[in-house]
């Protein structure tokens, strides 16, 4: 089981803060071509936290919010092309589900990964709709 890491975004030091963004901007803005703003001001909420993985380097990440309503929402999940394959994505998913407090957690998944997502127990919950050009399906995950 590849080594998972988190912490409160406010907590994290610079160069794993660096990293992490880093990561998401070659997944989604370089690598996916969406142009968009991807640092929403939602990571320095009080109840986000941030998970990654990678031996020396992010590899994986994903962000964990506490919406107002009291569910969770899980977002931003990206792995960098090298380490695609290698368990680090399911792992932090896990990890981050083991960490939830509500008993419904959301997410908005790419459609294509809409199975790889229901190996964590979250179902589809509404319509297919286009996001940045991308095909997603809302999904929620009940205890």
């Amino acid at each position: 089981m590849p080594s998972t890491f988190s912490a409160p975004t406010r907590n994290l030091d610079v160069v794993t803060l660096h990293e992490i963004l880093r990561l998401r901007q070659d997944v989604f803005v370089v690598e996916q071509e969406c142009a968009y703003g991807d640092i929403d001001g939602r990571d320095l909420e009080p109840g986000t936290i941030q998970f990654w993985a990678g031996e020396g380097s992010v590899d994986s990440t994903l962000r964990l919010l506490r919406e107002d309503d009291g569910t969770e929402r899980i977002g931003r999940v990206a792995t960098a092309a090298h380490a695609r394959g290698a368990g680090l994505g399911a792992a932090l998913m896990q990890a981050a589900i083991a960490e939830t407090r509500s008993p419904v957690v959301t997410l908005n998944a790419q459609s294509h990964l809409e199975q790889w997502y229901g190996r964590f127990g979250f179902v589809r919950s509404g319509d297919e709709f286009i996001e940045d050009a991308i095909p997603h399906v809302p999904m929620t995950r009940t205890r």
